[in-house]
């Protein structure tokens, strides 16, 4: 799984990209995160709002830190 964290490094960009890191390392996920900071690939995304969240190529959400229990069914899911 590869997972891209959008973001230009704010609290919620950190909060995002630790918690994705604890649910990967607690449920031992197989998957590779990248945290891109370059606007002009957000934008590509169509992230408008930081941070954004892609898994496996496809936009799960953007502008919030979704709860704990729908990042876990994202990455489980996938």
């Amino acid at each position: 799984m590869k997972i891209k964290i959008l973001g230009t490094h704010c609290k919620k960009c950190e909060t995002l990209h630790k918690k994705i890191n604890e649910l990967i390392e607690k449920y031992n996920i197989d998957a590779a995160v990248e945290f891109i900071d370059d606007i002009n690939e957000m934008l590509n995304y169509g992230i408008m709002m930081t941070p954004g969240l892609v898994i496996n190529e496809e936009v799960k959400s953007f502008g919030i830190v979704p709860k704990e229990a729908q990042l876990l069914e994202w990455l489980q899911g996938d």
